[in-house]
Protein backbone atom coordinates (compact mmCIF):
# COMPACT_ATOMS: atom_id res chain seq x y z
CA UNK A 1 0.00 0.00 0.00
CA UNK A 2 1.38 3.10 -1.32
CA UNK A 3 1.85 6.27 1.51
CA UNK A 4 -0.03 8.90 1.57
CA UNK A 5 1.57 12.54 1.81
CA UNK A 6 0.64 14.09 4.88
CA UNK A 7 -1.11 17.87 3.78
CA UNK A 8 1.34 20.74 4.83
CA UNK A 9 0.40 22.84 7.66
CA UNK A 10 -1.89 26.06 6.96
CA UNK A 11 -0.24 29.19 6.92
CA UNK A 12 -1.55 30.92 9.78
CA UNK A 13 -3.19 34.75 8.60
CA UNK A 14 -1.81 37.50 9.66
CA UNK A 15 -3.53 39.76 12.24
CA UNK A 16 -5.47 43.44 11.50
CA UNK A 17 -3.14 45.23 13.41
CA UNK A 18 0.55 43.67 12.54
CA UNK A 19 -0.63 43.73 9.01
CA UNK A 20 -1.41 47.68 9.45
CA UNK A 21 2.29 47.93 11.50
CA UNK A 22 4.00 46.32 8.49
CA UNK A 23 1.97 48.43 5.51
CA UNK A 24 2.83 51.87 7.26
CA UNK A 25 6.65 50.93 7.74
CA UNK A 26 7.77 52.42 4.23
CA UNK A 27 5.83 55.19 5.09
CA UNK A 28 7.96 55.76 8.48
CA UNK A 29 11.41 54.45 6.78
CA UNK A 30 10.38 57.22 3.98
CA UNK A 31 10.08 60.21 6.21
CA UNK A 32 13.06 59.41 8.26
CA UNK A 33 15.11 60.44 4.72
CA UNK A 34 13.67 63.65 3.88
CA UNK A 35 15.35 66.07 6.84
CA UNK A 36 14.95 69.55 6.02
CA UNK A 37 17.75 71.83 6.89
CA UNK A 38 17.61 74.38 10.52
CA UNK A 39 19.67 77.51 10.13
CA UNK A 40 20.59 78.79 13.62
CA UNK A 41 18.69 81.49 14.73
CA UNK A 42 19.51 85.14 15.54
CA UNK A 43 19.32 84.44 19.13
CA UNK A 44 21.68 81.25 18.82
CA UNK A 45 23.96 83.49 16.93
CA UNK A 46 23.83 86.61 19.08
CA UNK A 47 24.49 83.87 22.66
CA UNK A 48 27.40 81.89 20.47
CA UNK A 49 29.39 84.98 19.88
CA UNK A 50 28.52 86.66 23.41
CA UNK A 51 29.94 83.19 25.16
CA UNK A 52 33.02 82.80 22.68
CA UNK A 53 34.20 86.29 23.22
CA UNK A 54 33.84 85.65 27.08
CA UNK A 55 36.09 82.98 26.35
CA UNK A 56 38.53 84.41 24.21
CA UNK A 57 39.41 86.17 27.41
CA UNK A 58 38.63 83.80 30.12
CA UNK A 59 41.10 82.69 32.98
CA UNK A 60 43.58 85.24 32.07
CA UNK A 61 45.71 86.73 34.95
CA UNK A 62 45.15 90.87 35.62
CA UNK A 63 47.52 93.25 34.13
CA UNK A 64 49.06 94.90 37.47
CA UNK A 65 52.14 96.35 36.55
CA UNK A 66 53.87 97.83 33.50
CA UNK A 67 54.56 94.69 30.76
CA UNK A 68 57.88 94.06 30.56
CA UNK A 69 59.58 92.36 27.27
CA UNK A 70 59.42 88.69 28.27
CA UNK A 71 56.30 89.45 29.91
CA UNK A 72 54.87 90.17 26.97
CA UNK A 73 55.72 87.00 25.48
CA UNK A 74 55.03 85.21 28.30
CA UNK A 75 52.11 86.11 27.99
CA UNK A 76 51.39 85.67 24.56
CA UNK A 77 52.56 82.03 25.14
CA UNK A 78 50.24 81.28 27.57
CA UNK A 79 46.99 82.82 26.10
CA UNK A 80 47.78 83.14 22.55
CA UNK A 81 44.66 80.94 20.85
CA UNK A 82 46.49 80.04 18.03
CA UNK A 83 49.13 78.41 20.63
CA UNK A 84 46.44 76.93 22.41
CA UNK A 85 44.90 75.26 19.40
CA UNK A 86 48.05 73.53 18.76
CA UNK A 87 47.94 72.32 22.49
CA UNK A 88 44.50 70.65 21.50
CA UNK A 89 45.73 69.17 18.74
CA UNK A 90 48.44 67.79 20.68
CA UNK A 91 45.83 66.26 23.16
CA UNK A 92 44.26 65.43 20.60
CA UNK A 93 46.99 63.11 18.65
CA UNK A 94 47.20 61.75 22.08
CA UNK A 95 43.76 60.83 22.56
CA UNK A 96 43.89 59.20 18.91
CA UNK A 97 46.63 57.09 20.00
CA UNK A 98 45.40 55.41 23.23
CA UNK A 99 42.26 54.79 20.91
CA UNK A 100 44.76 53.01 18.47
CA UNK A 101 46.45 51.05 20.93
CA UNK A 102 42.79 49.92 22.13
CA UNK A 103 42.28 48.61 18.80
CA UNK A 104 45.21 45.97 18.95
CA UNK A 105 43.35 44.04 21.54
CA UNK A 106 41.60 40.95 20.85
CA UNK A 107 37.47 41.27 20.52
CA UNK A 108 35.69 40.06 23.44
CA UNK A 109 31.76 40.71 22.26
CA UNK A 110 29.06 39.77 24.44
CA UNK A 111 25.81 39.49 23.11
CA UNK A 112 22.22 39.11 24.03
CA UNK A 113 18.68 39.26 22.00
CA UNK A 114 14.96 38.08 21.64
CA UNK A 115 14.15 36.46 18.40
CA UNK A 116 10.07 35.73 17.44
CA UNK A 117 8.69 34.73 14.49
CA UNK A 118 4.82 34.71 13.41
CA UNK A 119 5.04 31.24 12.72
CA UNK A 120 6.67 28.16 13.45
CA UNK A 121 10.00 26.75 12.47
CA UNK A 122 10.43 23.12 11.21
CA UNK A 123 10.87 20.95 8.42
CA UNK A 124 9.73 17.39 6.09
CA UNK A 125 11.54 14.93 4.97
CA UNK A 126 10.97 13.22 1.39
CA UNK A 127 12.61 10.22 -0.47
CA UNK A 128 15.41 10.49 -2.71
CA UNK A 129 14.22 8.06 -5.05
CA UNK A 130 11.05 8.46 -5.06
CA UNK A 131 10.11 11.99 -3.92
CA UNK A 132 7.84 11.04 -1.25
CA UNK A 133 6.94 12.30 1.87
CA UNK A 134 8.20 9.83 4.90
CA UNK A 135 7.78 12.53 7.99
CA UNK A 136 5.03 14.94 9.02
CA UNK A 137 6.25 18.21 9.33
CA UNK A 138 8.05 19.03 12.41
CA UNK A 139 10.26 21.39 14.44
CA UNK A 140 12.12 21.59 17.23
CA UNK A 141 12.75 25.36 17.51
CA UNK A 142 10.36 27.46 19.75
CA UNK A 143 8.60 30.51 18.33
CA UNK A 144 10.28 32.41 20.86
CA UNK A 145 13.54 32.32 22.51
CA UNK A 146 15.90 34.68 23.93
CA UNK A 147 20.01 33.83 22.75
CA UNK A 148 23.11 35.14 24.72
CA UNK A 149 26.70 34.17 23.96
CA UNK A 150 30.46 35.59 24.98
CA UNK A 151 32.71 35.42 21.81
CA UNK A 152 36.77 35.64 22.48
CA UNK A 153 37.79 36.83 18.74
CA UNK A 154 41.84 37.50 17.86
CA UNK A 155 42.43 38.16 13.89
CA UNK A 156 46.65 38.11 13.07
CA UNK A 157 46.01 40.54 10.06
CA UNK A 158 44.03 42.92 12.26
CA UNK A 159 46.51 43.08 14.55
CA UNK A 160 49.85 43.40 12.23
CA UNK A 161 47.38 46.02 10.73
CA UNK A 162 46.50 47.64 14.04
CA UNK A 163 50.15 47.95 15.02
CA UNK A 164 51.42 49.65 12.40
CA UNK A 165 48.19 52.02 12.90
CA UNK A 166 49.40 52.75 15.97
CA UNK A 167 52.63 53.66 14.88
CA UNK A 168 51.58 56.03 13.08
CA UNK A 169 49.25 57.72 15.64
CA UNK A 170 52.50 57.94 17.88
CA UNK A 171 54.65 59.68 15.01
CA UNK A 172 51.72 62.40 14.39
CA UNK A 173 51.57 62.73 18.05
CA UNK A 174 55.33 63.63 17.60
CA UNK A 175 54.49 65.65 14.64
CA UNK A 176 51.75 67.96 16.79
CA UNK A 177 54.28 68.76 18.96
CA UNK A 178 57.00 69.63 16.77
CA UNK A 179 53.98 72.14 15.21
CA UNK A 180 53.59 73.32 18.22
CA UNK A 181 57.23 73.92 18.67
CA UNK A 182 56.90 76.05 15.21
CA UNK A 183 53.70 77.89 16.96
CA UNK A 184 55.97 79.07 19.92
CA UNK A 185 59.00 80.24 18.32
CA UNK A 186 56.70 82.57 15.61
CA UNK A 187 54.43 84.12 18.02
CA UNK A 188 57.89 84.86 20.14
CA UNK A 189 59.57 86.62 16.81
CA UNK A 190 55.83 88.29 16.24
CA UNK A 191 56.07 89.57 19.80
CA UNK A 192 59.99 90.51 19.81
CA UNK A 193 58.94 92.86 16.84
CA UNK A 194 55.70 94.53 17.91
CA UNK A 195 56.83 94.31 21.46
CA UNK A 196 59.83 97.68 20.64
CA UNK A 197 57.81 99.17 18.07
CA UNK A 198 54.71 99.56 20.76
CA UNK A 199 57.23 100.79 23.74
CA UNK A 200 58.68 103.38 21.03
CA UNK A 201 54.86 104.30 20.05
CA UNK A 202 54.28 105.09 23.95
CA UNK A 203 57.46 107.22 23.78
CA UNK A 204 56.32 108.86 21.56
CA UNK A 205 52.63 109.69 20.84
CA UNK A 206 52.23 112.12 23.39
CA UNK A 207 55.21 114.28 21.53
CA UNK A 208 53.74 113.54 17.93
CA UNK A 209 50.30 114.76 19.21
CA UNK A 210 51.84 117.68 20.53
CA UNK A 211 54.13 118.68 17.92
CA UNK A 212 50.89 118.28 15.44
CA UNK A 213 49.02 120.78 17.26
CA UNK A 214 52.09 123.56 16.69
CA UNK A 215 52.55 122.93 13.05
CA UNK A 216 48.61 123.47 12.60
CA UNK A 217 49.04 125.99 14.04
CA UNK A 218 52.10 127.10 12.58
CA UNK A 219 50.48 126.37 9.39
CA UNK A 220 47.48 128.78 10.35
CA UNK A 221 50.46 131.57 11.08
CA UNK A 222 52.30 130.77 8.11
CA UNK A 223 48.44 131.44 6.25
CA UNK A 224 47.66 134.72 7.85
CA UNK A 225 51.25 136.28 6.93
CA UNK A 226 50.19 135.31 3.35
CA UNK A 227 46.78 137.29 3.43
CA UNK A 228 48.56 140.06 4.91
CA UNK A 229 51.63 140.16 3.01
CA UNK A 230 54.20 140.25 5.11
CA UNK A 231 56.60 138.00 3.02
CA UNK A 232 56.98 137.27 -0.11
CA UNK A 233 54.83 134.91 -1.04
CA UNK A 234 57.08 132.05 -2.63
CA UNK A 235 58.80 132.38 1.01
CA UNK A 236 55.24 131.28 2.60
CA UNK A 237 53.98 128.84 0.33
CA UNK A 238 57.65 127.42 0.60
CA UNK A 239 57.15 126.81 4.16
CA UNK A 240 53.74 126.01 4.46
CA UNK A 241 54.83 122.83 1.85
CA UNK A 242 57.52 122.67 4.54
CA UNK A 243 55.07 121.84 7.37
CA UNK A 244 52.53 119.85 5.33
CA UNK A 245 55.52 117.40 4.81
CA UNK A 246 56.33 117.46 8.37
CA UNK A 247 52.10 116.98 9.10
CA UNK A 248 51.87 114.06 6.08
CA UNK A 249 54.94 111.90 7.56
CA UNK A 250 54.29 112.28 11.49
CA UNK A 251 50.53 111.63 10.57
CA UNK A 252 51.79 108.26 8.92
CA UNK A 253 54.72 107.38 11.32
CA UNK A 254 51.58 107.90 13.97
CA UNK A 255 49.49 105.25 12.20
CA UNK A 256 52.33 102.88 12.54
CA UNK A 257 52.87 103.38 16.28
CA UNK A 258 49.38 103.17 17.07
CA UNK A 259 49.16 99.67 14.62
CA UNK A 260 52.04 98.32 16.58
CA UNK A 261 50.51 98.50 19.92
CA UNK A 262 47.11 97.13 18.58
CA UNK A 263 49.31 94.32 17.08
CA UNK A 264 51.29 93.75 20.43
CA UNK A 265 47.46 93.49 22.08
CA UNK A 266 46.15 91.03 20.01
CA UNK A 267 49.32 88.92 20.23
CA UNK A 268 48.85 88.78 24.22
CA UNK A 269 45.34 88.15 23.89
CA UNK A 270 44.31 91.16 26.10
CA UNK A 271 40.72 92.17 25.84
CA UNK A 272 40.85 95.60 23.42
CA UNK A 273 40.31 98.15 24.99
CA UNK A 274 42.03 96.95 28.21
CA UNK A 275 44.94 100.38 30.07
CA UNK A 276 48.16 98.54 29.68
CA UNK A 277 51.83 100.22 29.78
CA UNK A 278 55.03 98.96 28.89
CA UNK A 279 57.64 98.86 31.21
CA UNK A 280 60.02 101.67 30.15
CA UNK A 281 62.84 99.62 30.76
CA UNK A 282 66.07 100.32 29.13
CA UNK A 283 66.85 98.82 25.24
CA UNK A 284 68.21 95.42 25.84
CA UNK A 285 71.24 95.41 24.08
CA UNK A 286 71.60 93.44 20.88
CA UNK A 287 74.17 90.80 20.42
CA UNK A 288 76.66 90.85 18.10
CA UNK A 289 76.81 89.18 15.20
CA UNK A 290 77.26 85.35 15.56
CA UNK A 291 80.81 83.38 13.75
CA UNK A 292 80.10 80.09 14.05
CA UNK A 293 77.97 79.93 10.96
CA UNK A 294 78.76 75.96 10.35
CA UNK A 295 77.83 75.44 14.15
CA UNK A 296 74.09 77.11 13.93
CA UNK A 297 73.67 75.54 10.11
CA UNK A 298 74.34 72.31 12.38
CA UNK A 299 72.29 73.32 15.13
CA UNK A 300 69.30 74.01 13.41
CA UNK A 301 69.24 71.41 11.23
CA UNK A 302 68.96 69.08 14.26
CA UNK A 303 66.66 71.18 15.80
CA UNK A 304 64.01 72.83 13.32
CA UNK A 305 59.94 71.66 13.69
CA UNK A 306 60.12 70.99 10.36
CA UNK A 307 62.32 68.71 9.34
CA UNK A 308 61.77 66.97 12.52
CA UNK A 309 58.02 66.73 11.81
CA UNK A 310 59.11 65.76 7.92
CA UNK A 311 61.25 63.09 9.67
CA UNK A 312 58.55 61.77 11.57
CA UNK A 313 56.21 62.11 8.64
CA UNK A 314 58.69 59.59 6.54
CA UNK A 315 58.20 57.16 9.25
CA UNK A 316 54.12 57.27 9.01
CA UNK A 317 54.20 56.92 5.43
CA UNK A 318 56.61 54.00 5.98
CA UNK A 319 53.94 52.78 8.15
CA UNK A 320 51.57 52.84 5.73
CA UNK A 321 53.07 50.59 3.34
CA UNK A 322 53.94 48.49 6.07
CA UNK A 323 50.42 47.90 7.10
CA UNK A 324 49.40 47.20 3.11
CA UNK A 325 52.34 44.50 3.08
CA UNK A 326 50.82 42.28 5.96
CA UNK A 327 47.69 41.79 4.06
CA UNK A 328 49.41 39.50 1.92
CA UNK A 329 50.08 36.77 4.51
CA UNK A 330 48.26 34.07 5.37
CA UNK A 331 45.11 35.08 8.20
CA UNK A 332 44.60 33.14 11.35
CA UNK A 333 41.46 33.72 12.89
CA UNK A 334 40.85 32.16 16.71
CA UNK A 335 37.17 32.47 18.14
CA UNK A 336 35.62 30.98 20.96
CA UNK A 337 33.16 31.81 24.08
CA UNK A 338 30.11 30.37 25.64
CA UNK A 339 26.49 30.11 23.95
CA UNK A 340 23.10 30.08 25.31
CA UNK A 341 19.62 29.47 23.15
CA UNK A 342 16.80 29.39 25.94
CA UNK A 343 15.33 26.99 22.85
CA UNK A 344 13.40 24.00 25.10
CA UNK A 345 13.61 21.53 22.20
CA UNK A 346 17.63 22.11 22.63
CA UNK A 347 18.86 19.24 24.36
CA UNK A 348 21.99 21.64 25.45
CA UNK A 349 20.73 24.88 25.94
CA UNK A 350 24.52 25.74 26.88
CA UNK A 351 28.11 24.82 24.92
CA UNK A 352 30.81 26.78 24.12
CA UNK A 353 32.10 27.14 20.65
CA UNK A 354 35.77 27.44 19.37
CA UNK A 355 37.16 27.85 15.94
CA UNK A 356 40.52 27.60 14.00
CA UNK A 357 39.94 29.52 10.94
CA UNK A 358 43.45 29.77 8.08
CA UNK A 359 42.80 31.36 5.51
CA UNK A 360 44.83 32.88 2.57
CA UNK A 361 44.20 35.66 -0.11
CA UNK A 362 46.84 34.15 -3.17
CA UNK A 363 45.85 37.04 -5.53
CA UNK A 364 47.02 39.77 -3.00
CA UNK A 365 50.70 38.17 -3.30
CA UNK A 366 50.27 40.01 -6.76
CA UNK A 367 50.36 43.34 -5.48
CA UNK A 368 54.23 42.64 -3.65
CA UNK A 369 56.17 43.62 -6.20
CA UNK A 370 54.23 46.96 -6.89
CA UNK A 371 53.99 47.58 -2.98
CA UNK A 372 58.04 47.13 -2.53
CA UNK A 373 58.29 49.85 -5.52
CA UNK A 374 56.15 51.78 -4.00
CA UNK A 375 58.17 51.42 -0.74
CA UNK A 376 61.55 52.60 -2.38
CA UNK A 377 60.10 55.33 -4.83
CA UNK A 378 58.10 56.94 -1.54
CA UNK A 379 61.77 56.57 0.58
CA UNK A 380 63.41 58.67 -1.94
CA UNK A 381 60.65 60.88 -2.23
CA UNK A 382 60.41 61.73 1.66
CA UNK A 383 64.28 61.59 1.74
CA UNK A 384 64.30 64.72 -1.12
CA UNK A 385 61.59 66.24 0.19
CA UNK A 386 63.76 66.67 3.83
CA UNK A 387 66.57 67.53 1.39
CA UNK A 388 65.17 70.46 -0.10
CA UNK A 389 63.84 71.37 3.31
CA UNK A 390 67.65 71.14 4.75
CA UNK A 391 68.69 73.50 1.89
CA UNK A 392 65.89 75.82 2.70
CA UNK A 393 66.70 75.91 6.19
CA UNK A 394 70.54 76.65 5.71
CA UNK A 395 69.48 79.07 3.58
CA UNK A 396 67.29 80.88 6.26
CA UNK A 397 70.62 80.80 8.63
CA UNK A 398 72.74 82.37 6.61
CA UNK A 399 70.31 85.00 5.50
CA UNK A 400 69.69 85.64 8.89
CA UNK A 401 73.12 85.95 9.29
CA UNK A 402 72.95 88.85 6.60
CA UNK A 403 70.29 90.78 6.82
CA UNK A 404 71.05 90.93 11.29
CA UNK A 405 74.46 92.61 10.31
CA UNK A 406 72.90 94.85 7.76
CA UNK A 407 70.52 95.21 10.55
CA UNK A 408 72.87 96.66 13.36
CA UNK A 409 74.56 98.99 10.54
CA UNK A 410 71.21 100.47 10.03
CA UNK A 411 70.78 101.21 13.87
CA UNK A 412 74.16 102.75 13.97
CA UNK A 413 73.68 104.79 11.20
CA UNK A 414 70.02 105.74 12.84
CA UNK A 415 71.83 106.10 15.88
CA UNK A 416 74.33 109.13 14.23
CA UNK A 417 71.45 110.59 12.66
CA UNK A 418 69.33 111.17 15.60
CA UNK A 419 72.54 112.32 17.17
CA UNK A 420 72.60 115.27 14.28
CA UNK A 421 68.97 115.92 14.30
CA UNK A 422 69.29 116.51 17.84
CA UNK A 423 72.20 118.86 17.97
CA UNK A 424 70.63 120.85 14.80
CA UNK A 425 67.47 121.09 17.12
CA UNK A 426 69.27 122.93 19.91
CA UNK A 427 71.01 124.74 17.46
CA UNK A 428 67.93 125.98 15.73
CA UNK A 429 66.28 126.43 19.56
CA UNK A 430 69.15 128.62 20.66
CA UNK A 431 69.18 130.37 17.60
CA UNK A 432 64.80 131.46 17.47
CA UNK A 433 64.49 134.53 17.93
CA UNK A 434 60.72 136.30 17.34
CA UNK A 435 61.51 135.96 13.72
CA UNK A 436 58.25 133.88 11.80
CA UNK A 437 61.40 132.25 10.08
CA UNK A 438 63.25 131.07 12.84
CA UNK A 439 59.83 129.76 14.72
CA UNK A 440 58.99 127.75 11.75
CA UNK A 441 62.64 126.25 11.32
CA UNK A 442 62.61 125.04 14.81
CA UNK A 443 59.15 123.58 14.50
CA UNK A 444 60.41 121.90 11.05
CA UNK A 445 63.63 120.92 13.17
CA UNK A 446 61.83 119.39 16.09
CA UNK A 447 59.14 117.65 13.11
CA UNK A 448 62.98 116.02 11.63
CA UNK A 449 63.91 115.09 15.37
CA UNK A 450 60.79 113.33 16.29
CA UNK A 451 61.18 111.27 12.76
CA UNK A 452 64.73 110.61 13.50
CA UNK A 453 64.08 108.85 17.12
CA UNK A 454 61.21 107.19 15.38
CA UNK A 455 62.76 105.64 12.55
CA UNK A 456 65.56 105.08 15.46
CA UNK A 457 62.82 102.71 17.30
CA UNK A 458 62.24 101.33 13.98
CA UNK A 459 65.50 100.65 12.98
CA UNK A 460 66.38 99.09 16.69
CA UNK A 461 62.53 96.50 15.87
CA UNK A 462 63.84 95.74 12.79
CA UNK A 463 67.26 94.41 14.52
CA UNK A 464 65.41 92.92 17.22
CA UNK A 465 62.99 91.27 14.32
CA UNK A 466 66.00 90.34 12.56
CA UNK A 467 67.78 88.73 15.26
CA UNK A 468 64.43 86.98 16.29
CA UNK A 469 64.62 84.97 12.45
CA UNK A 470 67.97 84.36 13.26
CA UNK A 471 67.14 82.51 16.42
CA UNK A 472 64.50 81.37 15.50
CA UNK A 473 66.10 79.84 12.01
CA UNK A 474 68.35 77.82 14.16
CA UNK A 475 65.05 76.33 15.88
CA UNK A 476 66.09 76.39 19.66
CA UNK A 477 63.14 76.23 22.16
CA UNK A 478 63.03 79.04 25.30
CA UNK A 479 59.34 77.57 27.51
CA UNK A 480 59.95 74.91 29.72
CA UNK A 481 58.10 71.92 29.02
CA UNK A 482 54.69 72.94 31.13
CA UNK A 483 53.53 76.39 30.47
CA UNK A 484 49.65 76.12 31.99
CA UNK A 485 51.68 74.93 34.87
CA UNK A 486 53.67 78.24 35.66
CA UNK A 487 51.94 82.03 36.11
CA UNK A 488 53.44 85.30 33.48
CA UNK A 489 56.22 86.21 36.01
CA UNK A 490 57.50 82.76 36.85
CA UNK A 491 57.21 82.24 32.57
CA UNK A 492 59.01 85.15 31.82
CA UNK A 493 61.63 84.39 33.92
CA UNK A 494 62.05 81.31 32.79
CA UNK A 495 62.44 82.13 29.33
CA UNK A 496 64.78 84.75 30.25
CA UNK A 497 67.01 82.64 31.51
CA UNK A 498 66.85 80.53 28.78
CA UNK A 499 67.23 83.04 26.35
CA UNK A 500 70.08 84.51 28.27
CA UNK A 501 71.62 80.87 28.50
CA UNK A 502 71.74 80.09 24.25
CA UNK A 503 72.88 83.34 23.60
CA UNK A 504 76.10 83.55 25.30
CA UNK A 505 77.01 79.43 24.59
CA UNK A 506 75.53 79.11 20.93
CA UNK A 507 75.59 82.41 19.26
CA UNK A 508 79.47 83.14 19.65
CA UNK A 509 80.60 86.39 18.05
CA UNK A 510 82.78 86.98 15.26
CA UNK A 511 86.32 86.87 16.40
CA UNK A 512 88.31 90.03 16.44
CA UNK A 513 90.82 89.58 13.81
Amino acid sequence: MTAQPTPLLARPRLKPLRLAVLSCLPLFLGACGTLAPVAYTPDEIHERATQDRQQMYADQEPVTAPITFHEASARALKYNLDYKLKVMENALSTSLLDVANYEMLPRLVAGAGYVSRNNDSGGRSIGIEDRLESLRPSTSQERDRTLANLTFSWNVLDFGVSYYRAQQKADQVLMAEERRRKVIQNVLQDVRNSYWRALGAQKLLGRVDSLLARVKKALESAKKVEREGLMPQPQVLAYQRALLDAVNLLTLRRQDLELARAELTALMSIPPGTDYTLAGENEVALPPLPGNVQHLEHLALENRPEIMEEWYRKRVTENDLKAAKVLLWPNLSIDAGPQYDSNKYNYNSSWVDVGVRVSWNILKLAQGPALERAHEHQNKTDDMRRMALSMAVLTQVRVGLQRYGLALSELEFADESLRVDRRLLSFAQAAAKTQFDSELEVIRAEARAILAEYQRYATYSNAQAAWGRLYNSVGLDVLPSAVDSHDVKTLAKAMEETMGTWQSTVFKPVAAK
